[in-house]
């Protein structure tokens, strides 16, 4: 439960049909073993203490009864367990029969849930038996206690203020409006669906699509738990197509035909961030709900989720190349209208042969593709200099020479020269003047050969070195229009890739492929044995890593301490945890301390929903203090 982390499980047990001892059993034993395994809640489907599939002998009183007696038997067996328990049954209040589901913590019923939707239709027949649950609650003495019972409740836990549990039933979630909406809006971040769907062909599809939609719409954890291997087969089946969800992502997910428990850590502090981020998530009826406690301990969750380590990119093929052409579209898009607003026929870019320079080329292309201009009024502008290898300055030639535009070179290692003699700078001296010189030299450059084409020039620079203020202020750092502004260094790599694997010209391929093998570098200290000296990730640290950071530190608005042990568990066996503290450390100081530049960056199109746009994404001043954040992670 720690860091907002609490493990919950969907559960189906086998049952017998109006078989009470059985099932109470076989659901004791479940709670049991989920506390062992330390999960906080677990829920169980419809009815799973006597069957779905009892018919009229719902209507049995011994069976109500035994139902009633096998709610207390689970209530006093797993009162010494720090857990949760949600499960179904039949339950008459005031002489009427109801589907309920009952929230059981630490030897108390908590509240009884109506179902509100009751189906009559194919092969639901429940208003045979069963009254609509109604949404005020009022208290009803289950064994002594004052329990509340309707739908309008919210179980929430003193040591984990994030966790805010609200109870459905199935059919409650098929319908126009659930009532897990009006619970979400009332402040449940999880949604406990005790369900009993049964299998016809590609049910099963709809189900998840349901369960997705609802809980990214309503930006919560929902766990669904369904009937399964024991119910009557008379003329329906059921799967156990147990599913548990968060914010529109399938986390666990049983194997249908199967009785299972799934489990999984839904992150409440990353719903909570969610809610918080949104204005037009409102929070309201309130008033109108019961609030109850759940007794629940605060301690360490261990986390079995996976934890992406490269947040920006898909991890799947398909959806990675359906996303590229969608990030090179969106780029190429945004650079069309400045390009035809300014009536710009020309424009120009810098060269170097890395992965920057050579997307904002390729999305140059495009934009001048699909504006009918020739290629040859992009000017692509080489300007070799003190670190330049003959490696990068080749592939740099080579990739401009394929796409067809006008290649110039400007050695530029005269006029720096001259800057130094101008400044007094030494020029064995290698630090930051010797480098930034030359950075300017080549905007300045790039800024007057527009000028005199009458184009515009076409910034190079990632979100990734803009997170880190890795770009020289009035040098790389200025342009006409960033189009690789909203692009993380991560994601680079795959969108270069994208276009390498797609392109017919062996050339074009060839040299795109070994711009992705050079190691990333500004190139602005002198070459070892004509190799690169200066490697940008040996000075400010691993991209991957600094864009997990960033990732994690404005989607969510996660604290340090939290971003440290998501990055430990995801990159395992790749980083350990020392270095990765240390890299933290670098990353936060280097955010705050140079969000000055941010501040004055050019217009650039935003591409995905972590960006940094100082007129959009992220306002923040540019004095602002990075001490909480550092010594955080100095106690650590």
């Amino acid at each position: 439960m720690k860091d907002g982390y609490i493990r919950c499980a969907a559960a189906t047990v086998d049952i017998k049909v109006a078989d009470t001892v059985y099932n109470t059993d076989n659901i004791i034993n479940a709670i049991k073993e989920a506390s062992k395994n330390n999960i906080k809640l677990i829920v169980f489907p419809e009815f799973c203490i006597t069957g779905y599939t009892c018919g009229d002998l719902f209507m049995q009183k011994l069976l109500t009864d035994k139902a009633k007696e096998s709610l207390l038997k689970i209530v006093r067996d797993t009162k010494e367990l720090d857990i949760v328990a949600v499960v179904g049954l039949p339950y008459i209040v005031n002489q009427k029969l109801y589907n309920c589901g009952a929230v059981i913590n630490k030897g108390h019923i908590k509240g009884l849930v109506p179902k509100e939707n009751i189906p009559n239709y194919s092969e639901f027949y429940e208003m045979r038996h069963f009254e609509k649950g109604h949404k005020k609650a009022e208290y009803i003495d289950i064994n002594g206690e004052m329990v509340p019972f309707g739908t309008d409740i919210l179980f929430k836990s003193e040591s984990l203020g994030e966790f805010v549990l609200a109870v459905e039933i199935c059919e409650d979630l098929w319908t126009q409006n659930p009532p897990s909406v009006r619970h979400a809006c009332a402040g449940a971040t999880v949604i406990a669906n005790l369900s009993a769907s049964n299998e016809i062909i590609a049910k099963d599809e709809y189900r998840e699509l349901l369960v997705k939609s609802q809980s990214a719409k309503l930006y919560c954890g929902y766990i669904y738990a369904d009937a399964g291997y024991g119910e009557s087969t008379t003329d329906l089946v059921f799967a156990g197509d147990n599913i548990i969800a968060e914010n529109g992502t399938i986390l666990a997910r049983s194997k249908r035909f199967t009785n299972e428990c799934v489990y999984s850590e839904l992150d409440l502090e990353r719903l909570a961030g969610e809610r918080k981020k949104s204005n037009t998530y409102n929070i309201s009826g309130t008033e109108e709900y019961v609030t109850v406690g759940l007794e629940m301990e605060l301690g360490e969750t261990e986390l079995t989720r996976y934890i992406d380590k490269l947040p920006f990119v898909p991890g799947n093929e398909e959806k990675r190349e359906k996303r590229s052409e969608e990030i090179l579209s969106i780029q190429s898009m945004g650079l069309k209208k400045r390009l035809d607003h300014t009536g710009a026929k020309n424009a120009v870019v810098g060269v170097s042969g890395g992965l920057d320079s050579t997307l904002a080329l390729l999305v140059l292309v495009r934009a001048f593709d699909s504006l009918n201009i020739d290629r040859k009024n992009i000017t692509a502008v080489t300007m070799p200099c003190f670190g330049t290898t003959d490696r990068t300055y080749n592939n740099a030639v080579n990739f401009a020479n394929s796409l067809g535009v006008t290649l110039i070179e400007v050695n530029i290692k005269d006029a720096v020269n001259q800057h130094f003699k101008d400044i007094g700078q030494n020029p064995d001296v290698y630090d930051v003047t010797y480098e930034n010189s030359q950075a300017r030299e080549r905007t300045q450059i790039l800024m007057d050969i527009a000028n005199k084409n009458g184009g515009l020039v076409i910034g190079t620079g990632d979100m990734s070195e803009l997170a880190l203020g890795w770009a020289t202020y009035n040098g790389d750092h200025m342009s006409m229009y960033g189009v690789n502004a909203g692009v993380p260094k991560t994601l680079i790599r795959y969108l270069v890739d994208y276009e390498a694997n797609r392109t017919d010209n062996e050339v074009l391929k060839r040299t795109l492929k070994d711009i992705l093998d050079t190691p990333v570098s500004p190139e602005l200290l002198p070459p070892k044995d004509g190799k690169i000296s200066q490697k940008t990730e040996h000075i400010v640290g691993p991209y991957e890593l600094h864009d997990f950071f960033l990732y994690h530190l404005m989607r969510f608005g996660s604290r340090p301490s939290r971003i440290l042990r998501l990055a430990v568990k995801a990159f395992e066996g790749e980083y350990d945890r020392k270095v990765i503290l240390e890299w933290l450390k670098v990353f936060c100081r280097r955010f705050f301390t140079q969000q000055f530049k941010r501040s004055c960056l050019p217009d650039g199109p935003k591409v995905g929903s972590v960006a940094l746009s100082p007129r959009g994404d992220w306002r923040m001043p540019s004095d602002a203090s990075y001490r909480l954040w550092v010594e955080e992670l100095e106690t650590l």
